[in-house]
């Protein structure tokens, strides 16, 4: 505030008031003023709702609905079913997702999706808790994401490897599954941002696969610690990454059926209405249903593949 828009405030605070402050009194009600204006929301940590496979602390804006495509190729590597009589996976599809989120509120933001792999259908929330500041009086943002999926398959191909069983009903219910995250961010400057994502999946059915070896069981419940980031690299292109490790004596000793840490690395880029990224990952899913207990190729094997994420907001209703 320049000298004289100070004085000229100070004059009306004088007259309105009629005298019954002093100029100190005043002073101090302006700063007071100006450090409420300091605690400005910090905007765009990330520019979609997603940063790869992770989900971002982005909420979707109040009526607007965020449509998004999302791919995943075969795997790229010949050691990995790739290669070029795949066209290094361009001849395959891991997963295709189409999905709508909507913004209730500036905070809450609805959605659902339908994707290939075990034609999941689902439905999520994110509602954020706390917004980061630009004056780091909140250092961090903080959203609640949680979805529920179904998965509408042949009872063949669901209960497939299970065998037959008297004693074993089958039940619709066994179809759903549950992830929740609480998801922390902070833009450290206009080019870097990173976020950690705590995780808790649980999964009303699971094969009793066991490990002879160490007599290990692969559980209905699985916790996870997911981290990504992205960094600006020109006006409207970025790197982004992100990286889940899953916490289960199963996975990391099962050697009859290998599972492996979720990884992404890609290319970020805006064209005015639409984000989109390229992508490489390890990841045959798209929702955390399937990629967080389900991913079991290399990277080092050429068990990687190619993806792409677009995203396209469209306003829905009148915004203030």
């Amino acid at each position: 505030m320049t000298i004289f828009k100070k004085n000229l405030l100070l004059l009306l605070l004088a007259f309105v008031s009629s005298n019954s402050f002093s100029q100190e009194d005043l002073l101090s009600l302006l700063d007071t003023v100006e450090t409420v204006k300091t605690h400005e929301k910090v905007i765009a940590t990330f520019k979609a709702g997603k940063i790869i496979n992770m989900q971002s602390t982005e909420t979707v804006k109040a009526k607007t609905m965020d449509f998004k495509v999302t791919h995943r190729f075969g795997n790229i590597g010949t050691a990995s079913g790739g290669g070029p009589h795949t066209l290094f996976g361009f001849d395959n599809s891991t997963d295709i997702r189409i999905s709508f989120d909507f913004g209730i509120t500036d905070k809450l933001t609805l959605g659902v999706g339908r994707s290939k792999q075990k034609e999941l259908i689902d439905g999520l929330v994110k509602y954020k808790l706390l917004s980061q500041t630009i004056d780091n009086h909140i250092p961090v943002s903080i959203v609640f994401y949680g979805n529920m999926s179904y998965t509408p398959q042949e009872a063949a191909l669901f209960y497939s490897g299970m065998g037959e069983s008297s004693e074993f009903k089958k039940n619709d219910i066994h179809r759903f599954s549950y992830t929740s995250q609480l998801l922390i961010a902070r833009k450290f400057n206009s080019k870097f941002s990173m976020e950690l994502a705590p995780s808790f999946q649980h999964r009303n059915f699971v094969l009793a696969s066991i490990n002879t070896a160490n007599d290990s069981k692969e559980t209905n419940d699985l916790i996870s610690l997911a981290a990504g980031f992205r960094l600006k690299i020109t006006k409207r292109m970025a790197i982004i990454t992100d990286y889940y490790y899953t916490f289960s004596k199963y996975r990391k000793n099962n050697t009859a059926s290998l599972f492996y840490q979720p990884l992404a690395i890609g290319i970020e880029i805006e064209t005015g209405g639409h984000v989109f990224n390229i992508n490489f990952t390890n990841a045959s899913g798209i929702m955390e249903n399937n990629y967080i207990p389900n991913t079991t190729d290399n990277w080092l094997k050429g068990g990687y593949k190619l993806g792409f994420n677009i995203s396209r907001v469209f306003n829905i209703g009148h915004r203030k």
